[in-house]
């Protein structure tokens, strides 16, 4: 039985990892397409997704325990 506490830490969790990982793929990502780099799209654009994902994987992985 997964308790209210689990759901809050995913919560928190997902939110805290999935900013850090988009921000820092939207940072340097818009860093180097600023810069001229056309390469920095490949970043920028996955970004999104991609903090969505962990938080995906996250509650996949407390899914498990029922």
């Amino acid at each position: 039985m997964v308790t209210r506490e689990e759901i809050l830490v995913l919560g928190l969790t997902a939110g805290v990892v999935g900013s850090l990982v988009g921000g820092l793929m939207l940072g340097v990502g818009l860093g180097l397409a600023v810069n001229g780099a056309h390469a920095g799209w490949l970043l920028v654009l996955p970004a999104a997704p991609a903090a969505g994902g962990l938080g995906l994987l996250l509650a996949r992985k407390l899914a498990r325990k029922l």
